[in-house]
């Protein structure tokens, strides 16, 4: 929503049954990744956003543009040395060696990124979609339901 926000070209990838939330959010073109490979070759993509974490380096690479950019959104499940910014790592090692930009985004919260955000929110520019709330109690629970993939949007806890 951010990138339509700005004006960006966008493509989702998701599953059958996310498409249409996905193309309700403002998506250009989605790709369901259970009928048709994203990476294919068919098209190259400037910038990518890895946010599910679930594919490889080689793999997002072959949907990138020669010298897009790859940007890992947060970490996974890693391995027994460095945990869930393993695949982080490598990106920005790889990234010394090739034309496509490898890279990771650390978020930092800034008041003037907080006060755009609240803007199009108010707008209706972007709208927060909120699958699942959870107490905090039941974390666990809210964990479990995150692994599983099928969450429609945000799973909150509540404090």
């Amino acid at each position: 929503q951010l990138a339509k926000a700005y004006g960006a070209e966008v493509t989702g990838v998701c599953s059958t049954a996310k498409t249409e939330l996905v193309r309700s959010l403002g998506a250009d073109h989605v790709i369901d990744y259970t009928q048709e490979d994203f990476a294919d070759g068919r098209n190259r993509h400037d910038i990518i956003l890895d946010i599910a974490g679930n594919r490889s380096l080689s793999h997002l690479r072959r949907a990138l543009a020669p010298e897009g950019t790859l940007v890992i959104v947060g970490g996974e499940g890693g391995g027994k040395w460095f945990g869930g910014i393993d695949r982080q790592l490598r990106a920005q090692m790889l990234s010394l060696f090739v034309r496509q930009k490898l890279g990771t985004l650390i978020a930092t919260a800034r008041k003037d990124d907080l006060r755009v955000l609240r803007e199009f929110l108010e707008a209706g520019t972007v709208k927060p979609v909120v699958d699942r709330t959870f107490a905090l109690s039941e974390v666990a629970e809210a964990i479990r339901y995150l692994r599983e993939g099928h969450a429609r949007g945000k799973v909150v806890v509540t404090v």
